[in-house]
């Protein structure tokens, strides 16, 4: 079964982290995919630009409306996602809080809707 792991996180605008501290904080990620595709689990995964850079579409009434985001009333933003094989809830679970952001941010763990 696939899951989808919704990687939510804080987001400070203007808070661009320098090469060496940026580094730093890809290391837990890069030993998180080694593990996930040592295990066979990693389906895919991606980091999001900052909601500052996010399109909102909405249809209303027929119309199109298109907004410069974020409107989120949270101070968290979803970072990033992964989609998981895992046989089960609680293995995927498992692998969401192995999740790096998992110390410091929350980790949405949803069972993927085949459209096949």
């Amino acid at each position: 079964m696939q899951y989808v792991l919704l990687i939510h996180a804080e987001e400070v605008p203007g808070d661009i982290p320098s090469p060496e501290v940026a580094k730093q904080m890809s290391a837990p990620y890069a030993a998180y995919n080694e593990a996930l595709i040592k295990a066979g689990a990693l389906v895919s995964g991606e980091r999001l630009q900052p909601t500052s850079n996010a399109t909102i579409v909405r249809v209303r009434d027929g119309k199109t409306q298109v907004l410069d985001g974020p409107f989120a009333a949270t101070k968290e933003q979803l970072g990033g996602f992964y989609v998981i094989e895992a046989p089960d809830l609680d293995a995927a679970l498992n692998w969401a809080a192995r999740c790096p952001t998992a110390s410091n941010g929350t980790i949405e763990v949803r069972p993927v809707w085949p459209t096949r």
